[in-house]
């Protein structure tokens, strides 16, 4: 089973995304373990600070370190995995961009993933540096927290654990063949369109159909379709 550990100022914003649907099910399966902590529990003094301002000057606040490095060492001291099988990932607008690739290779390779999620301006540095971990990002843009990129991360990393899904699904979407062949994410194709009732479906007095090829009933007709259509969307 794969422990994923968040670390966070704002725990119960995952409650409600955890504990629906595909995420929901992989945890009363056993498949999947998810906890989010709040890091505010781990500050010392009574206005329990998470956050000050940056050497050096500049707008905003920048979470410290301390409160971040002692939630870490409490996660690990409750986890039986090993550090060899342990991740820790820093969410952060300038980290590597995360892949299906690199979800595919975290849910293969690890039993504990630590995902630190910022707020503010950032994470002071050197917690970073003293974990050994990877800074990763979503894309190529700015959010308010991390909070829903560690979702990002969880979604995808936990769809890919044996039986939290139906491997035919896994087998017939984007990047698949790429992955199994372990080649780089890349040089995937993408996926193809999908369709499903009514035949006909009426909006604005506009007809939309579903191509006939895919109500012929001839598989090798629709593999072929199919084909044509993720490489066409790829190029």
């Amino acid at each position: 089973m794969l422990t994923i550990d968040i670390l966070t100022l704002f725990p119960n914003i995952f409650d409600s995304y955890y504990g629906a649907s595909i995420l929901k099910r992989a945890q009363s399966k056993g498949v999947v373990r998810i906890a989010a902590h709040n890091i505010r529990d781990f500050t010392a003094g009574p206005q329990h600070m998470t956050d000050d301002r940056p050497y050096g000057g500049g707008a905003g606040m920048v979470m410290l370190a301390e409160p971040i490095l002692k939630a870490v060492e409490a996660v690990k001291k409750n986890s039986k995995t090993s550090a060899k099988r342990r991740k820790i990932i820093v969410m952060s607008a300038k980290g590597k961009p995360f892949t299906q690739k690199m979800a595919y290779t975290w849910a293969k390779q690890y039993g504990h993933l630590v995902i630190i999620s910022g707020r503010y301006e950032g994470i002071d540095e050197r917690v970073t540096k003293i974990l050994a971990a990877e800074e990763v990002s979503i894309g190529p843009y700015v959010l308010t927290d991390g909070d829903v990129a560690a979702m990002t991360i969880t979604s995808a990393v936990t769809r890919l654990l044996p039986g939290a899904i139906r491997l035919e699904s896994l087998a017939e979407e984007s990047h698949w063949d790429a992955l199994v062949k372990e080649e780089s994410q890349e040089n995937g194709s993408l996926e193809y369109p999908h369709y499903t009732r009514p035949e006909i479906l009426t909006w604005k007095r506009k007809k939309y159909t579903v191509p006939k090829v895919l109500l012929s009933g001839d598989h090798k007709k629709i593999d072929e379709w199919r084909k044509s259509e993720r490489l066409e969307k790829t190029t």
